[in-house]
């Protein structure tokens, strides 16, 4: 039995799906944790009858009740981001959720857990990975004590996440700025969600000890730099729109005191361009494109996601 967790969020939800329209896993063999209650007959675990359990990081004995019966789980880290401002002690951060999944799953019997971080490198100058590479720390010390078999699953930056990194371009069609400040530019791997979401979904119906142990980049290796994204924004809209390389504190400055940003989430966030800047996010692991070539499928462009989402 394997037990799913944030199956309502992007990934989450999209390795559900890569799950059953593939027919990787039974659907009996799956148990679906969550927190919230989704409306009736709305998601594809109430469409195929999967076991579905109330599970909350807040409440311990949730976790361990939902794990009960379950051999592997798939863990998708936490997205309460707020738990990692101010430069958060170690087990303040987000890795307090992703250890208390852990303990639970352990004292529920769980053999092997699959933990989703993110394709950056360790150590890592970007704030964002501060939570995970204790959280892999974390799997890794618990891996040589003998108590459970790990995965960790460095999923690529996705191809829909490309507004937060050019600048918080969120508004897309009605943000009309024509030069975007960001503090630092580099080479990424980005990934659509479908084809990690794929690619993570072979990996956990595959044999426990075919990835037990493993960390295993999930990007393409095709590069683009937010220059490149100004390009393609600038071609979709029919007007110049260029990117402006700034210093960290005129970066923080202007989102908080221009765009109304809280100074702790900014300040969080700006140390992610110090991590494209040194080229962490250029990614040089075959294993998602080999997959995808093997189903027939080649990675979605971030040119094509773009366009999607600005049209």
């Amino acid at each position: 039995m394997l037990a799913l967790t944030s199956t309502t969020g992007k990934l989450g939800s999209a390795v559900l799906r890569a799950i059953l329209d593939n027919q990787l896993i039974d659907p009996k063999e799956l148990v679906i944790c969550t927190s919230s209650s989704p409306k009736e007959g709305s998601t594809p675990s109430q469409t195929h009858s999967i076991t579905t359990r109330h599970a909350t990081f807040d409440q311990p004995s949730s976790l361990v009740q939902a794990y009960t019966g379950c051999t592997a789980l798939f863990l998708v880290s936490t997205p309460h981001i707020a738990m990692d401002y101010n430069n958060a002690p170690l087990w303040q951060g987000r890795e307090a959720h992703h250890r208390a999944a852990i303990d639970a799953a352990i004292q529920a019997g769980v053999e092997h857990i699959y933990y989703t971080s993110l394709a950056f490198a360790n150590p890592s100058k970007a704030g964002v990975m501060r939570a995970h590479i204790r959280t892999e720390r974390y799997l890794k010390d618990l891996e040589r004590e003998g108590k459970v078999k790990f995965t960790i699953l460095r999923e690529g930056l996705y191809n829909e996440s490309w507004p937060l990194y050019f600048g918080y371009y969120f508004g897309l069609k009605e943000d009309k700025r024509s030069e975007v400040a960001v503090a630092g530019d580099g080479s990424v791997a980005w990934t659509a969600i479908a084809d990690m979401a794929f690619a993570t979904a072979k990996i956990l119906a595959a044999p426990s000890e075919e990835w037990a142990g493993k960390m295993v980049y999930l990007s393409q290796k095709k590069t683009c730099t937010l220059e490149d994204i100004a390009g393609i924004v600038s071609k979709v809209r029919g007007e110049d729109v260029k990117l402006k390389v700034v210093g960290k504190k005129e970066y923080e400055d202007f989102y908080v005191e221009e765009k109304g940003m809280e100074r702790p989430s900014v300040e969080w966030w700006s140390s992610t361009y110090d991590a494209l800047r040194d080229g962490e996010c250029a990614i040089d692991d075959p294993t998602l494109e080999t997959m995808l070539a093997q189903a027939g499928r080649s990675p979605k462009t971030i040119e094509d996601t773009i366009k999607e989402m600005l049209r």
